[in-house]
């Protein structure tokens, strides 16, 4: 039983990783192509009062479409609720992800959110070590390493088409 919850704790934590980096990039390429450079950088010196405003807007933003998500549960439309809803998730990460990058040390200095993040970061660290030695775990690095080459190569590819 140990070895299957170590395992399913091991497919949990890639695929935050997974999630994570790739909801980051998708992030930063967001805020070139949408020109935000300027938002960013206000971002980065906002004070904290300022800088916890902006981290609650990505929620402010996402609830109204958990709510339609709802709402299309309601009335028998459950593909369609379960795919908004992981929009609005995915849409939530990158917000939140994004922001949180630029506002980490502003929003840290709230005794909360330092002992929320310090809390998590430790159940992170914790499950990281009861996994990394998994077969599992093994696995998924070796399939995340050879996904990201393959996506790269590809990337690649296509913009060099576009080129041409």
């Amino acid at each position: 039983m140990k070895k299957i919850l170590l395992s399913m704790l091991a497919v949990f934590l890639i695929f935050e990783e997974w999630l994570w980096d790739g909801l980051t990039v998708f992030g930063q390429l967001l805020v070139r192509w949408l020109n935000l450079g300027g938002v960013e950088q206000w971002l980065c010196q906002a004070s904290p009062n300022k800088a916890l405003a902006a981290f609650s807007i990505p929620l402010l933003i996402v609830m109204p479409i958990n709510f339609v998500a709802i709402e299309l549960f309601i009335h028998g439309l459950v593909l369609q609720g379960i795919l908004l809803e992981l929009l609005a998730k995915l849409l939530g990460t990158v917000l939140i992800a994004r922001v949180f990058a630029l506002t980490k040390p502003q929003l840290l200095t709230f005794p909360l959110l330092q002992l929320i993040y310090t809390t998590v970061n430790r159940w992170l660290q914790w499950a990281h070590q009861k996994v990394i030695g998994t077969s599992a775990y093994q696995w998924a690095k070796l399939l995340q390493s050879q996904l990201k080459t393959q996506f790269a190569v590809g990337f690649a590819n296509w913009l060099a088409k576009r080129r041409d």
